[in-house]
């Protein structure tokens, strides 16, 4: 059993965990650096840079809650290593791709395997710790390895992008892989949940449909209109299917997702301060990543490097948050967290294209040791109100509010910031001789305004076509900040008021649906 592996056994296998999860969460980042490149390359619109980001986070999250009653039943160590194994091969395909369409694609097969992967690593980790203090310390690594992983990414994929081609981000995943699989195979016990349901099919293709409508009408509103027939019938449909499954789960024999969890007050606020959190970080570094290169005009390894701040402050709270727990109570932290974020918006929403460099480090300290402080709670939290044999669900629904919550911050904010970039450049253009087809282009992102800029004739207003798509990105990136700032800022009021400050006796598990049942646990032989 779990309770009787040694304690430097454990640490062991923590650190394989946490090696798994810096190589899928760190792809979630490491590609927004290259997105300039990639418009340059590729000849990518901001649409598709949104799908390049969203189709890895879309196929991760849409498939979470299946991968988690997947690995419950068959096997967590299994599946986890199915999941290496399939997410090293599709990166090396996405490496090899030459179209955006086709890198699209890829990205998505690429969240096959993540989804795979990220449940397990969390189930086989609350299997290990059963002790709530070490399990508590044990999530607080892992969550700051997540959480420096997304801030590690640009810097990676920075210099990768100085030294090789463009696919060197993808292709760098695969000796990780080898590694990791190796480490898994000699050091993770696996666990299952014998009592497991059985497959529901209609639940999980209702969700992934509803998941993947909503996604994509979020992403083509700018271009279709936020009030236009398609966007409204979209958002419809995504809300009647999203209906659809919470009835069909709620009264079928074998639900994947038992939806009366959500009853539960620490597992249902603990999930939506995860899932705003990561709203709010993703959709900002979609911006902030091409704010460096296009505004600040870093190279890729600079913009990289100036994202650092962000991973140190992470690093610094996400360790300390259990011991701020003890003392002031997961509502108080979590809340704290989510306002710190909120604050680092906000600085972020008054910055201008010159701004000192220590202007932005303030914003990413809100930003970093904000999400340091909520993940890991948050995190205990929702873990620690299941029983250790629903691991692998609650794990699941963990990281679907977490990549959902991220999908939808790219999708929103990102949406958010091309409306106002597109209309701003359309107005600040408009009395120079651009012709139409070169305007369109240059309204699709700012790397295709500097290309039209390029092309442009003396008289065209090289320089003047420049500056207005500078100035053109500020006004997105400012409301794209502002509306991340208040995701953060309305979770956090939500989490004072509504997430326990402890587990107490009728909080700490749930009740008659989740009564702990029988689990089995093996050692690896190997």
């Amino acid at each position: 059993m779990a309770r009787s592996i040694a304690l430097r056994h454990r640490q062991a296998i923590l650190a394989t965990l946490c090696l798994s999860v810096f190589l899928i969460v760190v792809d979630n980042t490491i590609v927004n650096v290259a997105l300039p490149t990639l418009v340059r390359e590729l000849g990518a619109t901001t649409s598709q840079l949104q799908w390049i980001v969203d189709a890895y986070t879309l196929a991760f999250a849409g498939l979470l809650l299946a991968a988690g009653s997947v690995s419950d039943r068959l096997g967590r160590k299994g599946v986890l290593m199915t999941g290496l194994a399939w997410f090293g091969i599709c990166s090396l395909l996405a490496s090899r791709t030459n179209s955006a369409e086709t890198l699209i694609a890829a990205r998505a097969l690429m969240g096959v395997g993540a989804a795979l992967i990220f449940p397990a690593t969390l189930a086989i980790l609350v299997n290990v710790f059963r002790e709530p203090k070490e399990r508590a310390r044990a999530i607080a690594i892992w969550a700051a390895v997540s959480g420096l992983s997304v801030a590690l990414g640009p810097v990676s994929g920075g210099f990768l992008l100085e030294h090789f081609w463009w696919g060197s981000v993808f292709l760098v995943n695969v000796p990780i892989v080898i590694a990791a699989l190796g480490l898994v195979a000699v050091l993770v016990p696996t666990s299952c949940d014998p009592e497991a349901a059985r497959f529901d099919p209609v639940g999980f293709l209702l969700s992934i449909t509803a998941i993947t409508l909503l996604v994509y009408t979020i992403i083509e509103a700018p271009n279709r209109g936020w009030t236009g027939s398609a966007t409204v019938i979209g958002f419809l449909g995504a809300a009647t299917l999203l209906g659809c499954f919470v009835g069909w789960e709620h009264h079928t024999e074998h639900p994947m997702l038992d939806v009366r969890i959500f009853t539960h007050a620490r597992f249902t606020t603990a999930s939506l301060a995860i899932s705003a959190a990561f709203f709010a970080l993703f959709g900002f570094v979609f911006m902030v990543t091409q704010y460096f290169q296009f505004v600040r005009g870093y190279s890729t390894l600079s913009a990289g490097v100036h994202t650092v701040p962000f991973a140190f402050f992470t690093a610094a709270t996400a360790p300390i948050s259990p011991r701020l727990v003890r003392r002031f109570g997961s509502n108080r932290i979590v809340a704290g967290g989510l306002l710190a974020m909120a604050a680092g918006f906000g600085v972020a929403a008054v910055t201008t294209a010159s701004a000192p460099y220590v202007v932005l480090v303030a914003a990413m300290a809100g930003m970093g040791g904000g999400l340091g402080l909520v993940t890991a709670p948050a995190t205990d939290s929702l873990m620690g109100s299941l029983p250790p044999e629903h691991a692998g669900v609650g794990s699941a629904v963990n990281d679907t509010t977490r990549e959902l919550g991220g999908t939808l911050g790219v999708a929103v904010v990102g949406s958010v910031f091309a409306s106002l970039y597109g209309s701003q450049l359309a107005d600040k253009l408009a009395g120079l001789p651009i012709p139409p087809v070169a305007l369109d282009q240059a309204k699709e992102s700012i790397g295709a305004a500097f290309v039209v800029a390029e092309r442009a004739p003396t008289s065209a207003g090289t320089a003047a076509i420049v500056e207005a798509s500078r100035t053109a990105f500020m006004s997105g990136f400012h409301a794209g900040s502002l509306a991340a700032g208040a995701v953060a800022a309305a979770m956090a009021v939500a989490a004072w008021f509504l997430l326990p400050a402890r587990p107490d006796g009728e909080d700490a598990a749930p009740t008659a649906p989740f009564e702990p049942e029988h689990i089995v646990t093996t050692q690896s032989t190997n």
